[in-house]
């Protein structure tokens, strides 16, 4: 099983343990804000994605990690990888991803659990290259992004949902740098 410890955090995979707190998290309309159109998910729908997040765990040997605090328990959200099939354009690429239920906002937890799983792609995984896809004005986001070192690659069009989004990216040897 694939765990990374922190110094605060638990990156690991998903457990029944994890739905409610995970399906609280995708309820709040703050955290839901940037993603998709910005509605709020159900339970169903999060089981649904949880199952999904473990179905590309299997396949791709990568997946969104269940972040949980160490000093707690409590289950802060997600970071992790994933394809971004629903932006042809920039494939092929691996793009890392985070959503933290807004209690665990403002307190690093994002960079901390970004800044592992962008190690653990680039030197467990063997990717040499993994970007993020943020929509427009997602500062909070942008933040993250830049203390991962990502350099901005392209601004785009939501294919679906039609707003501006910018892709990051670093590679193998800009990280070693």
């Amino acid at each position: 099983m694939t765990e990374i410890h922190t110094p605060r955090l638990l990156l690991r995979r998903w457990s029944d343990d994890d739905l409610v707190p995970m399906a609280d998290i995708n309820a709040d309309s703050r955290v839901m804000h940037w993603i998709d159109d910005g509605s709020v998910r159900d339970l169903d729908h999060t089981a649904e994605a949880i199952e999904q997040w473990e179905e590309e765990w299997d396949e791709e040997g990568f997946g969104l990690f269940a972040v949980e605090l160490l000093a707690s328990g409590e289950l802060a959200g997600f970071v992790g990888l994933s394809v971004p099939e629903f932006l042809p354009e920039v494939l092929p690429a691996v793009a890392i991803s985070w959503r933290l239920g807004s209690p665990f906002w403002g307190q690093g937890y994002a960079s901390e659990a970004a800044q592992a799983t962008l190690e653990f792609a680039l030197q467990d995984r063997g990717l040499d290259r993994v970007i993020s896809i943020t929509r427009a004005g997602d500062d909070a986001s942008e933040n993250v992004i830049r203390k991962l070192g990502m350099t901005p690659e392209r601004e785009t069009t939501h294919p679906v949902y039609g707003y501006p989004l910018r892709v990051h990216a670093i590679d193998l040897t800009e990280f070693q740098a």
